[in-house]
């Protein structure tokens, strides 16, 4: 089986449809896998860049707490049982007053 195909002539064509291909295929990476994960890192850092103090955040382990200090090298999270300090990376969202609405403006 392999001896037919090391037997079968070469193609005498030019290179020019494998080059088109090539970049064809380059270029479909780009678009399909390159250029999202730019994008989803930009968003990332423009996320981590504006956390302030007071809001409400889950970490990736699924934590829930509120930002009570912002450092340089991380954050500092109040929960219910107590402070922990995080890495500004391990902060994966952010909940909003609108989703999470403060009990105590109930009226009763």
């Amino acid at each position: 089986m392999i001896t037919i195909f090391l037997q079968a002539a070469g193609g005498e064509g030019s290179m020019m449809p494998t080059m088109i291909m090539m970049g064809l295929m380059f270029v479909g990476f780009y678009f399909l896998m390159i250029r999202p994960q730019m994008k989803k890192s930009k968003q990332e850092k423009n996320f981590q860049s504006e956390l302030k103090v007071g809001s409400r955040i889950v970490t990736t382990s699924g934590m829930h707490g509120r930002i009570s200090q912002i450092q340089e090298d991380g954050v500092v999270i109040e929960t219910l049982s107590g402070k922990l300090k995080f890495e500004k990376a391990a902060i994966s969202r952010e909940f909003t007053q609108q989703r999470f609405p403060d009990n105590s403006t109930d009226t009763k």
